[in-house]
């Protein structure tokens, strides 16, 4: 998980998310889902917390672009990861 969260990071780079959008939310949100999984798998919250962010980040392009059939998907996993974290605190 943690190779793939730096090649995620380092794609981010070549996606500027104000020339490729989309390619920027792909990737960013690639990242989020990187460090949900490994969030899930520590005691702390962080990574989930980073994650988030990543996944709604990407969302946001997502719905700026009008890809609203996403809508659902992204929201089913942002109320998971944020269950995860009000647990852990």
């Amino acid at each position: 998980m943690q190779a793939a969260i730096r090649a995620y990071r380092n794609l981010l780079g070549a996606y500027p998310r104000d020339r490729v959008p989309l390619d920027w939310a792909r990737t960013q949100n690639n990242l989020g889902n990187a460090l949900a999984r490994l969030g899930k798998r520590e005691s702390g919250t962080e990574r989930l917390e980073e994650a988030r962010s990543c996944i709604e980040d990407a969302w946001h392009v997502y719905k700026d672009t009008g890809m609203d059939q996403y809508d659902e998907e992204f929201r089913r996993r942002l109320v998971a990861i944020d269950r995860l974290i009000t647990e852990r605190r």
